[in-house]
Formats: C-alpha cells, sequence, structure tokens
C-alpha cells in the first residue's frame, strides 16, 4: 500500500512539474518582441526570437508584431493654400519599436491605428494647407509626402512607433467641384472653338470676296476687249462694204432689194397690202427696176442683162446677218453715175408682213 502511495505522489510531482515546467517557458517567433510583465509591472523586453523562460504563474508574456504595419487612412477634404478643396486618400507604414512604450501608450494595433489615424490627419492639414493645389497635384508631392511623414514619426515616437512611410495616393477636387471643373473646361473650349469659326469664317469671306472682285474684273477687262474687238471688226467690215457696194450702187439697191424679199416673203400665209406700182416692187419688173426697165425697152439690144460701168467689178454679196445693220453705203448717198445715167434709187423700205 505504501508502494502505491509512493508511486501517486511521484506521479503528482511528475505532473505539476511538467505542468511548471511548460508554464516557465514562451516561444518567441521571428515576427514577434515579447514583453515580460510580472503582476502588471513590465521586467524585461525579449526581441530574439526562440525559447524562453519565464516566472510560471506570476509572469505573464505580451507579444508585439515586428514587422512593418499598415495604417489605412479614410479619404478626407484638406483646404489648399489657395483656398481650393482637397479629397486627399493618404497611408502609412510603421513599425513598433519600443514594445514597453507601445504596451504602456496604446496597449494594442488597434488603439496605435487609431490614434496614428489622428496624428496622420493634422499632418495632412498641416503640411497641405500650405501649398496650391498645383503643387500638391504635381509639382511638390514627394516633398510634401516627405514633410508629412517627418512630423507624424516625430509625434508617434511617444507611442515608441517609427513611422517608415506616408504616400497621398489620391488627390482630387470634389465631385461637385470637379463637375464644376469640367463644365467651365467645357465651356472655354466652346468658346475656343467658335472663335476658331468665326476666324476661318472671317478669311473665307475675304478671300470669296477677293475672287468674286477678280472674277468681276477678269469678266470686265474680258467684255470691254471683246467689245473693243468687235467695234473694230464692225468698223472694218462696214468700210469694206462700203468700198464694195461703192463700186456699184445699182448692184447694191438691188441686193438690198432682193434681202427685203426674202426676209418679207417667207413661207406661211404671207399678206402685202401694197399698190402694185409701189417703191418694194420695183425689181418685179427687171433686174434694173421700173425706171431702168422703161429705158431699156426702145433699145434693140437683144438681151436684158443690166449694164454696168465699165471697170467696175460686182461686190460681193453680204452675209445675210447684215441685212438688219446699216452701213456706210447706207448712210452716205450713192454716186450719181449708173450703167444708164440716171441717179440709183433709193434702197426700198422693207415692209412688214401682214398675217
Amino acid at each position: 500500500m505504501k508502494t502505491g502511495i509512493v508511486s501517486g505522489i511521484v506521479a503528482v510531482v511528475v505532473v505539476l512539474a511538467l505542468i511548471v515546467g511548460y508554464a516557465s517557458v514562451f516561444t518567441v517567433y521571428q515576427t514577434q518582441q515579447a514583453l515580460v510583465v510580472r503582476l502588471g509591472d513590465p521586467k524585461r523586453i525579449v526581441t530574439e526570437p526562440g525559447l524562453h523562460f519565464k516566472v510560471p504563474l506570476v509572469d505573464n508574456v505580451i507579444y508585439v508584431d515586428k514587422r512593418i504595419l499598415d495604417l489605412e487612412n479614410p479619404a478626407q477634404e484638406v483646404i489648399a493654400a489657395d483656398q481650393k478643396r482637397l479629397v486627399v486618400d493618404a497611408f502609412a507604414r510603421y513599425k513598433i519599436t519600443d514594445p514597453l512604450r507601445f504596451y504602456q501608450a496604446v496597449n494594442s494595433v488597434d488603439g496605435a491605428n487609431s490614434r496614428l489615424a489622428t496624428l496622420l490627419n493634422a499632418a495632412l492639414r498641416r503640411v497641405l494647407g500650405e501649398a496650391t493645389l498645383t503643387h500638391v497635384v504635381r509639382d511638390e508631392r514627394a516633398e510634401l509626402m516627405g514633410r508629412v511623414q517627418a512630423q507624424l514619426d516625430r509625434e508617434a515616437k511617444a507611442f515608441g512607433i517609427n513611422v517608415i512611410d506616408v504616400r497621398i495616393r489620391r488627390a482630387d477636387l470634389p465631385e461637385q467641384n470637379s463637375q464644376a471643373v469640367y463644365q467651365r473646361m467645357q465651356t472655354e473650349r466652346q468658346r475656343e472653338a467658335a472663335e476658331f469659326r468665326a476666324q476661318g469664317s472671317q478669311r473665307a469671306q475675304e478671300i470669296r470676296a477677293r475672287a468674286d472682285r477678280d472674277v468681276t474684273v477678269l469678266v470686265a477687262e474680258a467684255t470691254s476687249q471683246a467689245e473693243q474687238t468687235r467695234g473694230e471688226g464692225d468698223a472694218t467690215r462696214n468700210r469694206i462694204f462700203a468700198e464694195a457696194f461703192g463700186k456699184d450702187p445699182d448692184f447694191f439697191t438691188f441686193y438690198r432689194s432682193m434681202q427685203a424679199y426674202e426676209a418679207g416673203m417667207k413661207p406661211g400665209d404671207t399678206r402685202f397690202l401694197l399698190r402694185p406700182d409701189s417703191e418694194f416692187f420695183r425689181y418685179f419688173g427687171g433686174s434694173h427696176g421700173r425706171q431702168g426697165a422703161a429705158a431699156a425697152a426702145p433699145s434693140s439690144a437683144p438681151s436684158s442683162a443690166p449694164a454696168r460701168t465699165t471697170g467696175a467689178s460686182p461686190a460681193k454679196p453680204a452675209p445675210a446677218g447684215s441685212a438688219g445693220q446699216a452701213s456706210p453705203a447706207q448712210a452716205s448717198p450713192a454716186p450719181a453715175s449708173s450703167a444708164q445715167g440716171s441717179p440709183a434709187p433709193a434702197a426700198p423700205p422693207a415692209a412688214a408682213p401682214a398675217q
């Protein structure tokens, strides 16, 4: 029986020894650092990974992350130096360098994130409030982020935290301001487009007016030159007609009467209300006219062909289109000499046909 009691006691001692042994050791991983607290009083900091010892049932081990932690800050509105509102979305990266101070100040990572978010917002407002929109968006963005990181790191040392980096992910105008800016830009582009169209239209009108003026000048000059050439041609034609018809006035009178007959007696229902002995029908009895036929009747010449002045050559007939145009031969009196020695009769008037 004594042996059983001893065995029980030994077993209890072994169990207690195992429990005490297990409670007196703790493990620190490479991504952790430990703070040993004895009855609420911090005793030591363990930063090296491995197996470490503590007083069982008295010491308490608090593990702190040794990795780089992220702080996500919600987007907030910041007023820049030029009174422009900006929606800034920033984040930070930090590392716990003093576990004791960290435990005493914020106690946990969640508490640290809450305190650091407030400090980050304040630093952003201070730094970006001194810069303009252009500097924040384009010119001095890296320098501004460095200033924010320096201020936040200086304030976070009180928590045993080292701020490694601060980045501004996005810095834009608010939605309503963006719409207003877009509308203003659109209006400006439309104004420039309308101005360019107006300038182009003015230039087109100037070119068109210059072209119309040149066309008018060219047409006027061409018309003037054509009229001058036509006048010279008409003068030359009239001179040639005058010279040709002046050589034989009788033939000229006969030729004009034939043209009048051709124009007045066209095919159709043509009627004349004239006397038979009218001057218009003087050449119906012969090519010499009534007076020439009467003078040539007692003659014993077998031929009835009209006599012409010696040495005078017959003139060429005028074209049909010149029947209605005046010539020097019509305006001036015909020569007094003829084949019969009598003055040349005037050209018969052209009678208008009666329908």
